[in-house]
């Protein structure tokens, strides 16, 4: 990887991370582009990768969803090209999430890439997560107000959630190499000057409703047996009709009970937080790998690549990728994690080797083609 990251994260976390934005001159000293904008182009033409083109010309706004297959129509200014997730597709772009990879992963969400034409930008919003935005190739003015609840919203187009008018508490330009960083739930917007791009790094949770939501999906398929309200020292009340607070306590107890089971939780979020939030560049094996095959091609220096981008994290006493539980022990799950090259070296068990076996002809490691 050609850029080099410098962070003080340490006084980052303390003074910013989710407390307020901040400009970081030059975090990336003699940035280069990792992509061009007709390679962006190129995969906002691909179905699987999600884009939109978002205009402003004239103060009126309007967006349209990828795939495209024409930018001719487009005039030479008021329009930028917005594509999520293209770490999961180009791996040079890739390499710009590897130095945030100190913070917490299930956290992470994508790198999203911009490239704005002069005056472009997708107007006034707040994120309902946390980002880092690397500038690229050229120029652009921010301006980031304080965060405040009672900010209103309002749709400018019916895919663009825009904000009232807010006080800048910053108001500056960013060039090549520097990083503006903005913590959730701060409004901003960003102007091109001349032609730019950028690299949005962010980082999402999901809702609490969204957890309770999926946590409940899970107890349905993996507790068929229901578990009913029980209360054998039941004494007559005086009103039949009234619900009690006790027996309201021992209901909430009783949901809780579920959630602070580790066996039941922790599997759940595993499985959940690795699932992809955006399509994942994997291709199945056809037809599959046999066993003896598997390991002859390894014995004879065959390297794996993880793909990019795939979820891989550890919760208590085990692993997870994309959905699954990793049966292994810590120690091999700990090198699949700071791995993301694989040989056979790192592979000798004939455990562990049939379980990348698995994962391999499922599409989440491939072989690396040398020719």
């Amino acid at each position: 990887m050609n850029n080099k990251l410098n962070i003080d994260w340490d006084d980052f976390l303390t003074n910013y991370w989710q407390k307020k934005p901040v400009i970081l001159r030059q975090a990336f000293s003699h940035f280069l582009d990792p992509i061009t904008p007709d390679e962006l182009a190129g995969l906002a033409m691909e179905e699987e990768i999600e884009s939109r083109i978002v205009t402003n010309k004239n103060g009126k706004w309007e967006a349209k969803f990828g795939p495209f297959d024409d930018f001719s129509h487009l005039d030479e200014e008021h329009w930028s090209l917005l594509v999520q997730a293209v770490d999961h597709w180009h791996e040079q772009a890739a390499a710009l999430v590897q130095p945030f990879k100190c913070i917490p992963q299930w956290q992470f969400e994508d790198l999203m890439i911009s490239y704005a034409t002069q005056g472009a930008g997708v107007g006034p919003h707040i994120d309902n997560y946390d980002v880092f935005i690397i500038q690229g190739m050229g120029c652009r003015r921010w301006q980031v107000g304080d965060r405040n609840s009672n900010y209103r919203q309002f749709s400018a187009h019916k895919a663009l959630l825009h904000v009232e008018d807010y006080h800048p508490i910053i108001d500056e330009q960013i060039t090549s190499g520097d990083i503006l960083y903005i913590p959730i739930g701060f409004p901003h917007n960003g102007i091109s000057i001349g032609e730019s791009l950028s690299y949005s790094v962010g980082f999402r949770t999901q809702t609490s409703q969204e957890m309770l939501s999926g946590f409940a999906d899970y107890i349905i398929d993996n507790l068929p047996k229901g578990i009913f309200y029980q209360d054998p020292n039941l004494k007559l009340p005086e009103d039949p009709y009234r619900v009690q607070p006790y027996e309201l306590t021992k209901l909430q107890n009783q949901i809780i009970d579920l959630i602070k089971t580790p066996e039941l939780f922790n599997d759940w979020f595993g499985k959940h937080i690795t699932l992809p939030m955006h399509e994942l560049n994997i291709v199945t094996v056809e037809p599959p790998y046999e066993y003896e095959e598997f390991k002859s091609i390894l014995q004879t220096g065959a390297q794996l690549s993880r793909v990019p981008s795939i979820r891989i994290l550890k919760i208590g006493d085990f692993g997870y990728i994309h959905g699954e539980k990793i049966n292994l022990p810590m120690s091999v799950i700990d090198m699949l994690c700071q791995n993301e090259i694989l040989g056979y070296e790192h592979l000798q068990s004939e455990e562990t080797q049939q379980v990348l076996l698995n994962f391999v002809n499922k599409g989440y490691w491939y072989f690396i083609d040398e020719s």
